[in-house]
């Protein structure tokens, strides 16, 4: 495996590149790098007032870190000449590679730099807050760090942007992947989360080249107690792709790579912000926040809100228990009512030990505890009379050992001075009550199962062939999967006297179509196939009985994905399947109990469930069902997708109505 260490912790530095090197060696000088920083230039004499080399074979020795800032083409042959004299490594800044047509050049890049790592091309660069180490040729917002977070992106600018900050957040590193020709997010991440000094990573990603990779990265990112949040962009795109199945449509939009994320033990959040808020919660507490909230304000309209903010996200904010409420009103009187979220009003204003007290309390029933509070401004007014509530939260985290975070309403309402005191002191302030409630979310997402890896994908060898319903339902039943009592024909006249065997109501369909409900090719509730209209287009017909007694409709649909290997979705199905669209996607491989908890987290699971006392459906039917489409993708290599859309659920059985099987045509 390549070695990042020296390129991502330098002792020396060299810079090719006029304009661009001087901007290097002034944000070096800067940040307070104490190693020699070499500027490469044929014909200066200095660059930033620091002497130049006029080759790469005058340097003093082999530079650990390379910043190259000349154009594609003599980037290439920098490259093999720093690979050739045991360089640590390099930032390949310049553009115009794989991303705009030219891979057979960045193929080259690569193979000259062999085993010298190289981040990029078209990559901004790396900085390292811990060391003052920056191969960077812009500004940024960052400072010199003791230890902190790491930040990964695949667009700069965000990066850059997300360097800005004035939330108190610790950065450590920034490193870009550009196209990410040798160096991948995986092995990226993985070399900077070894740092001792790093707590926790942030990701921008557009793509995920080595999901088992990262899979790995996050497991062991866990083990070591560090957190990994990330935004995954790209899903509108995702979203517009033109589908042939239910499945493709519902699970579409990011809804694979959000169930890998959340499979992994990733979180996932939406916005700059939420990553910001997220990781400052990780980099002082580490993942896996507890799920039990209490929120404590000294207004009945913020504890409102609170709770209406909290309610979508799916928060809990359960009563505290009676000894808990009898300790808060002893404390703050009969005047107020105990509950979660607490308005413990105003009466203990400014009473430092009284406060204390009642923070004190009511954390210590809790996981984690969210204090509104939103210090005045300070150029327009005096906030010292809020210090006394400021100290009571940091003494009730000390005093309890529970996470206490101070929520600003808004967040221009805490300052970055107040911010980074606060973070030093153990304390995560958050900035902007909606942000602040995402990132909570966020911060309690489960670790991933041990050892689990997704499928490695497998490529298309030709175009896909869709299998009619009839032999689509044999496959089913070949795999176990329950399937209606039915004859084909080719012919309806054919039909007609085959199907004298079975018991009305039946069900005609025609054969040779996606979306035989669009293209009228379904008859319901036939007493008998005598008489019916051929229906144009079809290459067959399917007469069964029909399903009766189901309590729900359900769609299952296993799929090949390009990057994941493979996704199961599961949801409510049938004609609405669309407009309902409540499904949850899992990646592959998946087991009953993953299955089970996919299925409870879906809108509609109370009808499921016995809603109102209807009958219980057979969930373990389900279960049953959805590990056969694993089973049948996992055993033939080209079936591309399986889509059971209904599967008829009632209280002792599960069969599937309709079936739709594209396969891989080789």
């Amino acid at each position: 495996m390549t070695d990042l260490s020296r390129l991502l912790r330098p002792r020396s530095i060299a810079v090719l590149g006029s304009g661009w090197a001087a901007n290097v060696i002034e944000q070096c000088q800067r940040m307070g790098f104490d190693g020699p920083v070499w500027p490469v230039h044929p014909t200066r004499d200095q660059i930033a007032g620091v002497r130049c080399y006029p080759s790469l074979a005058n340097l003093p020795g082999a530079p650990d870190a390379t910043f190259i800032g000349v154009n594609r083409h003599a980037t290439v042959d920098v490259v093999a000449e720093l690979a050739s004299m045991g360089a640590g490594g390099a930032i390949c800044f310049a553009s115009g590679w794989r991303e705009t047509g030219d891979g057979d050049l960045q193929d080259r890049l690569v193979a000259r730099a062999g085993k010298m790592p190289i981040l990029g091309p078209n990559c901004y660069g790396v900085i390292n807050y811990l060391d003052g180490a920056l191969l960077w040729p812009d500004q940024h917002g960052g400072r010199r760090v003791a230890r902190g977070v790491a930040l990964i992106s695949q667009s700069s600018n965000i990066v850059i942007n997300l360097t800005m900050q004035a939330r108190g957040l610790p950065i450590a590193y920034v490193a870009c992947l550009g196209n990410a020709a040798q160096v991948g997010l995986a092995q990226l991440a993985r070399a900077l989360l070894a740092d001792e000094r790093v707590t926790a990573l942030g990701l921008y990603i557009e793509g995920l080249g080595d999901a088992a990779g990262f899979a790995t990265v996050a497991e062991a990112a866990r083990a070591a107690g560090k957190g990994i949040v990330a935004i995954k962009s790209g899903k509108t795109a995702a979203a517009q792709t033109a589908a042939a199945s239910h499945t493709a449509s519902l699970a579409g939009g990011g809804a694979a790579s959000s169930a890998y994320l959340r499979q992994i033990g990733v979180a996932e959040v939406n916005t700059p912000a939420e990553l910001l808020e997220t990781l400052k919660i990780l980099h002082l507490h580490g993942p896996g926040l507890g799920t039990r909230l209490c929120a404590v304000a000294c207004s009945g309209g913020e504890a409102g809100l609170v709770a209406d903010m909290a309610a979508p996200l799916g928060l809990a904010f359960p009563p505290p228990d009676p000894a808990q409420a009898g300790h808060l009103a002893d404390t703050l009187g009969p005047l107020v009512t105990i509950a979660n979220p607490l308005d413990y009003q105003t009466f203990i204003w400014g009473d430092g030990p009284r406060t204390t007290e009642v923070f004190s309390t009511m954390l210590a029933g809790y996981d984690a505890g969210l204090f509104i509070i939103d210090p005045p401004r300070p150029d327009r007014c005096d906030p010292a009379s809020f210090a006394p509530a400021l100290d009571a939260i940091v003494a009730a985290a000390r005093a309890t050992g529970k996470p206490a975070f101070p929520v600003a309403s808004l967040p221009e309402n805490f300052d970055e001075d107040r911010a980074i005191a606060l973070m030093d002191q153990g304390i995560a302030p958050l900035m902007g009550l909606e942000t602040a409630l995402a990132a909570v979310r966020a911060a309690q997402v489960t670790a991933g199962r041990a050892g689990w890896r997704n499928w490695t994908p497998i490529a298309r060898t030709g175009p896909l062939t869709l299998l009619d319903e009839a032999t689509a339902k044999a496959r089913l039943a070949a795999a176990g999967v329950a399937v209606p009592r039915g004859i084909a024909a080719q012919t309806i006249q054919s039909l007609t006297a085959a199907a004298q065997d079975l018991t009305p109501p039946l069900a005609l369909k025609g054969l040779g179509f996606a979306h035989k409900t669009e293209a009228g090719a379904v008859r319901l509730h036939l007493a008998t196939i005598k008489g019916q209209a051929e229906m144009p287009g079809a290459v067959g017909y399917l007469a069964e009985e029909m399903v009766t007694g189901a309590i729900v409709e359900l769609l299952l649909g296993a799929r090949r994905n390009p990057v994941y290997g493979a996704t199961l979705t599961l949801g409510f199905g049938g004609v609405a399947a669309e407009v309902l669209a409540d499904t949850v996607t899992l990646v592959l491989p998946v087991t009953a109990a993953d299955i089970a908890d996919g299925l409870r987290r879906l809108t509609l699971w109370p009808l499921l469930d016995g809603y109102r006392g209807r009958p219980r459906a057979d969930v373990g039917a389900v279960i049953r069902t959805a590990l056969a489409l694993q089973d049948m993708l996992a055993t033939d290599r080209m079936l591309e997708e399986i889509e059971i859309n209904p599967l008829m659920v009632g209280a002792d059985f599960a069969v599937a109505a309709d079936a739709v099987i594209w396969k891989d045509t080789p």
